[in-house]
């Protein structure tokens, strides 16, 4: 018998539907050479509100992760909202995997909707990618947001334990990020949270991993395996943006030891803020206290001018 019902499938329409509901919709941008960008940008750019670039990490596509800070955000800002490459509908043709080249293509689909400035907030890999978005493109980024993001790591710490705790090996990790088991699911879910939520049922689980973990299987590992390969501190460059560091105190995908030394590589632009009692997902975990210190670092440090444009909006939070 087909089935008739899917869990991931209506959460997916019911994320779309929010998104659209807030002033956002959905567009798609070809940058040439077989590489499509789908993204959430305003149904109407306002040239007075600055822009906020979310960037979302692995699991399932940028709704189910950001649909949360959308309504705080979305009187404040700009929100542009990106599907990276190989996650809902942007895929490439290339055969580029890299940090570097995510990127580039996130910074092809602002430059085709002609945004020049923009803050960035990147979650776990997303925050490998704004990392690198404000390496290459200092002029276009005036402030970025880093949770929960090992930019620090380097390919021995994988090994050492440095990473993924209780996972020694590259496709173990692999196994983790692309689950393709209930049991995998749990086991991610197990690492990725301080307080465990509710078990749910093995036909949940199956059904997300047919919805969301299928499609460009291949490609996400070989995205896992770009960013773990030959991976060096020497080879990191210092950005210069006022950053924020924003991590779980026991995250057990990236240990808390990599926020200290991102923190000591970025130098004096660096703010680092340490959420007690929570672990990777912080945005599923402790979504309120994420934004209080979201908020502290991008909309309380507003010029004045734009700042009080939106007291009231504020004061409405």
């Amino acid at each position: 018998m087909a089935k008739c019902f899917s869990f991931a499938a209506t959460q997916d329409s019911c994320y779309r539907y929010s998104f659209t509901r807030s002033g956002l919709k959905s567009s798609t941008t070809d940058l040439g050479e077989g590489t499509i960008m789908h993204c959430w940008i305003p149904k109407k750019h306002d040239p007075s509100k600055p822009t906020l670039l979310l960037i979302h990490g692995f699991g399932a596509n940028a709704m189910w992760q950001f649909h949360g800070l959308i309504p705080k955000f979305i009187s404040k800002f700009n929100i542009y909202v990106p599907d990276l490459l190989f996650f809902g509908e942007s895929y490439t043709a290339r055969a580029e995997r890299s940090e570097a080249f995510q990127a580039q293509c996130v910074i092809g689909v602002m430059e085709a909707h002609k945004v020049t400035k923009m803050d960035v907030l990147g979650l776990s890999y997303g925050g490998f990618v704004a990392y690198s978005i404000a390496a290459q493109f200092k002029a276009l980024v005036a402030r970025v947001a880093i949770g929960c993001a090992g930019v620090c790591f380097e390919e021995k710490d994988l090994e050492e334990g440095g990473v993924f705790k209780e996972v020694t090996s590259m496709e173990e990790a692999v196994e983790l990020l692309i689950p393709q088991t209930p049991e995998k699911i749990r086991e991610m879910m197990r690492l990725s949270f301080y307080k465990q939520p509710r078990s749910m049922p093995p036909c949940f689980l199956q059904d997300f991993i047919e919805v969301m973990c299928t499609q460009f299987r291949q490609e996400k590992k070989e995205l896992i395996q770009a960013l773990h390969k030959d991976r060096k501190m020497s080879d990191l460059p210092r950005i210069t943006q006022p950053t924020l560091i924003i991590w779980g105190e026991h995250d057990q995908v990236f240990p808390l030891e990599l926020a200290h030394r991102l923190e000591r590589h970025i130098g004096d632009n660096a703010e680092l803020v340490i959420i007690k009692n929570v672990g990777h997902a912080l945005n599923a975990e402790r979504p309120k206290e994420l934004y209080k210190h979201l908020k502290s670092f991008f909309i309380d440090n507003l010029p004045s001018s734009k700042h009080a444009s939106h007291t009231n909006s504020l004061k409405a939070d």
